[in-house]
């Protein structure tokens, strides 16, 4: 029964995979901070959602992922056409969803290699070799010029906050999933780790990677260029358009846009 579950999950992953949020509601401790949130994002797009500090981004992050003391009130989350709101996060993450968090945290005593290699098998359902898995990593660090060092550090533990980010990205370039959730990804960073981090993402967006780019500033777009843009104010998406929608947010700010629409 097992066996044929999995190859059913096998020809399913061969469809264009799609997240699909539709009247999402959502408190934490009681207060509601996601108020009808509506939102797709398919496999090969790449979205960016902005607005400023407590709009409920980040909130919006962890719902999607299943993170435990935030309460679904109302709406639906779609991923593949399943309803995934009542399963784990361990669960969202062998369908294809990843979420990359804007405070990484430290786990000291394990290697970034040991941790990487347990979560490659937990999400793909699957025992590597030690090393075939270091083919396979040694393969993405080229790609991402992480170099042998950093990964045989514990992870996170005494990390720069570039190194933090880093290291989320070839998380993401081992676990290859179909739609990856990047919350402020930015966040900390000086110009020249935004710099690095951000072309990491670049190289890794394709056909068979959909993205949901979280940021609070315009910077990060300067290095990738989304689809499509979404302004969160106030727990809810508020105004929606292509790259140009940055430019008018730099101009005005956010605060501008808010008059503009009669917000608030």
């Amino acid at each position: 029964m097992e066996q044929m579950q999995t190859v059913r999950e096998s020809v399913k992953r061969t469809e264009t995979a799609a997240l699909e949020i539709s009247g999402l509601r959502a408190r934490v401790e009681g207060k509601e901070i996601l108020k009808g949130i509506d939102l797709v994002v398919r496999q090969g797009e790449v979205h960016a959602l902005m607005g400023p500090n407590g709009s409920g981004k980040s909130t919006l992050a962890n719902v999607l992922m299943g993170r435990p003391g935030y309460e679904l009130t109302a709406g639906q989350v779609l991923f593949r056409g399943q309803d995934i709101t009542g399963l784990s996060a361990d669960r969202r993450a062998q369908l294809g969803l990843f979420l990359a968090f804007q405070y990484p945290t430290e786990i000291p005593g394990v290697s970034v290699v040991n941790f990487l290699r347990s979560a490659y098998n937990a999400v793909k359902s699957e025992q590597i070799s030690a090393l075939a898995f270091r083919k396979r990593l040694k393969e993405k660090m080229n790609m991402l010029g992480v170099e042998d060092a950093m990964v045989n550090r514990y992870v996170n533990q005494g990390f720069s906050g570039g190194e933090k980010k880093k290291n989320e990205v070839l998380q993401l370039a081992v676990l290859e999933p179909e739609i990856a959730i990047l919350d402020e990804t930015d966040s900390g960073l000086d110009i020249d780790s935004l710099k690095a981090v951000a072309t990491g993402i670049q190289q890794l967006i394709g056909p068979n990677l959909g993205v949901l780019l979280i940021t609070h500033y315009q910077r990060m777009l300067n290095y990738i260029t989304p689809d499509h843009i979404h302004v969160m104010m106030d727990g809810r998406i508020v105004s929606s358009g292509g790259p140009e929608l940055a430019h008018e947010l730099e101009k005005k700010g956010y605060e501008g846009l808010r008059k503009e629409l009669g917000e608030g």
